[in-house]
């Protein structure tokens, strides 16, 4: 254990009590210089646990271990380990390996596209632990190289540069990777949050599967095309939407990979095209609903769900009779009472019979606890129309 002993009140003890791994600043009644690994003890001196000291960040604490076990190298390759056997099974070669608190190992993002990974050290406690972290994602992992994708702005509350750096290693701009049946590229330098989004990746699969053969699918926010590549097994044609350019050239790529000719590619807003589409009584056997997070703050929810209700209400309209919806939202301030609660008011303004099907949540590689709602934010649904 760690010499460092920082005390804490009786309410951030209580905190780790109900399970959750952080205690704030005005619960931390000792205060260290340095980031790193601390003792924690209550104001009786008795050990809580041992957790990641961040001095410069509104969460001081965050849990690792409740027990006096050394933090060292073995410690870290067995949590690695720990959390790669949980994605066993995952039909893929693009996964999150580590999903910070959902995996016990706060503020750490680890994230595998086939033989090259991706990392994110997001608070100053787990920059501190940076060398046993790489050390022991390079036993479990084997990775040809490893990517640091700090450049994310969580690091200024740590004060931590944001930055992108090959700590291992090779690790190329384009990396093709699979996904069920389909393949796409995936961008660790520069693409969104470390390369893609593989959170959708279930729901995906799932929008592949409900396709009925020879159908007509639509593809709202499509970015690189995600959903329309699943979406596009099966349909006899995909139209897919998104006010990128760029981005649909690079979604035009991916159905090259997948010698796929049946998807059309549009650049426009998805709210207007809507609209549009609405009032032309287009109609579609399957839409995929996959905005990016309207609800930055807590502060803009009432503005956000109105702007999920507009859409999910016209794509309601566009369905055919026995149509799937596949709706989500990844804000993580909207929260899954919320949110179907929203798609019952659109419900009830489209004037159709939706029925929910299924209630969706983030996949094995995002676990989401109970005690910790910072690890969930994506929710989505699927609804048929009568």
């Amino acid at each position: 254990m760690s010499d460092i002993v920082v005390r804490v009140s009786s309410r951030g003890a209580e905190r780790w009590v109900r399970g959750h791994p952080w205690i704030f600043r005005s619960d931390v009644l000792d205060q260290p210089a340095e980031a790193g690994l601390v003792t924690v003890t209550d104001q009786r001196g008795r050990t809580l646990g041992q957790a990641l000291h961040s001095p410069r960040s509104e969460i001081r604490l965050r849990l690792l271990e409740r027990n006096s076990r050394p933090i060292d190298i073995a410690w870290w390759r067995e949590q690695l380990t720990s959390a790669l056997n949980r994605r066993a099974g995952i039909d893929a070669s693009a996964y999150r390996v580590v999903h910070g608190e959902g995996d016990g190992l706060p503020s750490l993002v680890v994230d595998r596209y086939d033989r090259w990974v991706v990392v994110q050290l997001l608070s100053a406690g787990i920059e501190s632990q940076r060398d046993l972290i790489m050390e022991a994602i390079s036993s479990v992992l084997a990775p040809d190289g490893i990517l640091l994708r700090n450049d994310v702005a969580v690091r200024r509350k740590e004060g931590l540069a944001e930055l992108v750096e090959l700590a291992q290693g090779t690790v190329p701009e384009a990396i093709e990777v699979r996904e069920g049946g389909v393949r796409y590229l995936a961008a660790p330098w520069t693409g969104q949050k470390t390369g893609a989004f593989l959170d959708q990746r279930p729901a995906r699969m799932l929008a592949g599967s409900l396709t009925p053969p020879g159908g007509r699918a639509l593809d709202c926010f499509s970015y690189h095309g995600s959903f329309a590549l699943h979406l596009a097994q099966r349909a006899a044609s995909v139209l897919a939407l998104d006010s990128s350019a760029s981005a649909l050239e690079r979604g035009a790529e991916n159905a090259a990979l997948n010698d796929m000719a049946n998807i059309e590619w549009r650049e426009t807003d998805a709210f207007e095209e809507l609209r549009r589409m609405e009032r032309a009584r287009e109609r579609f056997d399957i839409i995929a609903l996959d905005p990016p997070a309207f609800a930055k703050s807590r502060g803009a929810v009432p503005k956000a769900l109105q702007g999920y209700r507009e859409i999910n209400l016209r794509a309601m309209r566009l369905l055919q009779p026995g149509g799937t919806l596949v709706t989500a939202s990844c804000s993580f301030h909207v929260g899954r009472a919320s949110f179907l609660e929203m798609l019952t008011m659109a419900a009830g303004d489209s004037g159709r019979r939706m029925v929910l099907r299924e209630v969706l949540g983030q996949g094995v590689d995002h676990p989401e606890l109970l005690t910790v709602p910072e690890t969930g934010y994506l929710k989505g649904a699927v609804l048929t129309a009568r």
